[in-house]
């Protein structure tokens, strides 16, 4: 069922975590902050809204990079439920895509609750001083790609962040799959 997270509450403060990734490290949100801003990512490895723009994802992260803004992407979907969302299938999905940022397992849902994550994907940009500027979509795709010159709504509103500290005023929600909760 398809499910749009909030719309982004400036200046919230992110909580931290500390998460075990598939390259075999911990992180916690300070490890993943960039200088300028960072991006958290609430994917799954099976949801087609995640599935139909995941090499769009890796692109922003990599474009993201040098304007000083981290990245990092978590799974916390019920891996009981949904196998394929289970560790061995976040360490599939990375290499298979290359990911050039640590995808982190919330196996208890923890962060997922605290960061109140609504969807797959779900994505929050945060300023350097770790308060939420931008909670939208990627892009305009939805369950399928859509073209390639789609305005880069996420890529955009973090260059701004990472200039001015401040997210942009006018934001569209992204939209995906529901967080799959434990029963």
């Amino acid at each position: 069922m398809a499910a749009t997270p909030p719309v982004c509450d400036f200046g919230w403060k992110a909580p931290g975590f500390d998460l075990p990734a598939t390259d075999g490290q911990r992180y916690t949100l300070s490890d993943v902050m960039g200088e300028n801003g960072t991006v958290i990512a609430f994917i799954c490895n099976h949801c087609p809204y995640v599935l139909a723009v995941i090499d769009r994802i890796v692109r922003d992260a990599r474009d993201l990079a040098p304007l000083g803004v981290g990245f990092a992407a978590i799974c916390s979907n019920d891996a009981v439920q949904y196998p394929v969302d289970g560790f061995e299938g976040m360490v599939a999905m990375a290499e298979k895509h290359g990911f050039p940022f640590p995808y982190l397992h919330d196996a208890d849902q923890s962060v997922a609750r605290a960061w109140d994550a609504a969807c797959t994907p779900d994505f929050f940009g945060l300023n350097a001083a770790g308060e939420l500027q931008y909670r939208g979509r990627l892009d305009a795709s939805r369950a399928q790609a859509g073209p390639a010159d789609l305005r880069r709504d996420l890529f955009e509103a973090m260059k701004l962040v990472a200039e001015t500290g401040r997210g942009p005023e006018d934001q569209i929600p992204s939209m995906g799959c529901s967080i799959k909760w434990v029963a």
